[in-house]
Order: structure tokens, then sequence, then C-alpha cells
């Protein structure tokens, strides 16, 4: 499978060589079916759902800070839904996939770009805010937006640099949105 001369030439204008490098192996990397099936997995858990879950067995709690942890969590990702958007409107970075076609993989996406990853951001801004509220859970919290991170880069969906700009940037989100709720008196 090769690459069109003219994407090459896009790819090597808007991505570092690290990057590209990594992509073209993750993208040809026929993985064992048990870590395929935990990527694919970890990277639908990305969509929400898990965070979703999460949250309502929260509510179930009988913590007296829960609603206060769901609303830090919730902050945190609605202003990392809104950041990534219009990150990903100006930078324009196309996907992997777009690029070089992945061989097991196809994932169907809501936007075309892909810098920053937005299931790295919404993950780590969750778990980061979670976490800081529930330090006794956070160590799972990440272990789990950790594996959604690096799913979107073994699925294809995004490129390391777009995971880890994402990531960092959902956990200064969650961590101020938990300061924001805890400076207020509310935490």
């Amino acid at each position: 499978m090769t690459i069109s001369r003219a994407r090459f030439e896009h790819a090597r204008d808007t991505l570092s060589i690290p990057d590209y490098g990594l992509m073209r192996r993750v993208n040809r990397w026929r993985a064992p079916r048990w870590f395929r099936w935990w990527m694919l997995l970890a990277t639908k858990a990305g969509d929400g759902w898990l965070w979703g879950a999460i949250g309502i067995a929260l509510l179930m709690s009988s913590d007296p800070q829960r609603f206060r942890a769901i609303e830090a969590g919730f902050c945190a990702v609605a202003a990392g839904i809104g950041i990534f958007h219009k990150i990903k409107r100006v930078v324009g970075r196309t996907r992997p996939r777009d690029i070089e076609p992945h061989c097991w993989a196809c994932i169907v996406t809501r936007d075309r770009f892909s810098f920053p990853s937005g299931h790295s951001t919404t993950s780590f801004a969750v778990a980061v805010a979670l976490g800081s509220f529930y330090p006794e859970a956070r160590p799972l919290l990440l272990v789990l937006a950790a594996n959604v991170a690096v799913s979107r880069v073994v699925v294809g969906m995004h490129f390391l640099s777009d995971v880890l700009v994402g990531s960092g940037m959902g956990a200064l989100l969650g961590y101020a949105a938990y300061l924001g709720f805890a400076r207020s008196g509310l935490a």
C-alpha cells in the first residue's frame, strides 16, 4: 500500500517526522486479536458512554460531594469540547487514516480533523475532575482515560501529538474545574 506523492508532501509539510513515522508503523501493524478488541472497546468507551455510566453510578451513591463532582466534570468536558472544536477548525490537520489507510480499524468520525484529540481531551477532563474529588478512584480513572487516548493512536484516528496535547488540555481543564468549585466553597 503506497501513499500518493501529493498526500506524502502534505503529510511531510504538516506533521513532524516522529508523528508520521509512528503513524505509518501503527497503521500497518496487525495487532493480536485480543489487543484489537481492547483498543476498539477503549476507543468506543471514549465516545462518552463509559463516563456517563460512571456519572450515573456516582449519582446513585450517597456521597455528599457527588453533585459537585459531576458538575465539575461536566464543566471541564463542555469547555474541552468547545476548545478542541475551535482548534480543530483552525489547525485543520488531516487524520492519519486519511493519509494512509489503517490495516484493521475502520471507524467513522464526526469530523475530519485530527488535532487535538477530542476523545483524549474529554477523557482526561472528566478523569481529573472526578479524580480530584475522589483521590482513591484517581488511579483507575486515569488508567481508563489513558486507554482511551492510546486507543486513538492505535486505531489510526490520531497522531501521538494530537493525543498528548488533548490529554494535557483535558487534564488542565479537569483540574481547573475542580479548583473552581473548591475555591468557591462548593467542594
